[in-house]
């Protein structure tokens, strides 16, 4: 897979998504950049990841969900770019993807994701989404990590990470 390529060799639409945290930047990075095996229950799924390998400048991990139609693995390396940008290389036996992450500031100490991606399906999608629908559920998701990073954030006064999952 050829990475950063944000899919110009890759068939169908990009896809975007914003979010808002009340929380500062930094804190957001380390969040939404500590993986870990907990982090289907954030999202309600059942998913069960596996850390492959941490360093302070990439993340591996595999997910595995057993499905309807047999099972989904995926692997994703994660290129972290702190303070505010990571990107993400994902294979899979369904979908590959690639995922660009974006951290700005805003006024008050909170911090803006700007997450675009694309995905390239191996297997015609039985239930196919249009863009509005796959954004609307990422959008979903992503407020649920929103409600969960700032319920960390506040038990962490602003200091040290405290993530519970």
């Amino acid at each position: 897979m050829r990475t950063r390529s944000h899919g110009g060799d890759w068939p169908g639409p990009e896809y975007r998504v914003s979010v808002s945290f009340r929380a500062p930047i930094e804190f957001v990075f380390a969040w939404c950049t500590d993986y870990t095996p907990g982090d289907a229950a954030l999202e309600n799924e059942a998913y069960q990841r596996k850390i492959i390998e941490r360093t302070p400048r990439a993340v591996i991990f595999e997910d595995l969900e057993e499905s309807q139609d047999g099972w989904d693995w995926s692997r994703a390396v994660v290129s972290l770019h702190p303070p505010n940008r990571w990107h993400m290389d994902g294979i899979g036996n369904n979908r590959d993807v690639m995922a660009d992450y974006a951290l700005s500031r805003l006024p008050d100490g909170r911090t803006r994701l700007d997450l675009r991606w694309k995905r390239r399906p191996h297997v015609p999608d039985a239930k196919r989404r249009t863009k509005a629908e796959r954004e609307a559920s990422s959008t979903r998701a992503w407020k649920m990590f929103a409600s969960a990073l700032e319920k960390d954030y506040v038990r962490s006064r602003g200091g040290q990470r405290l993530r519970k999952k």
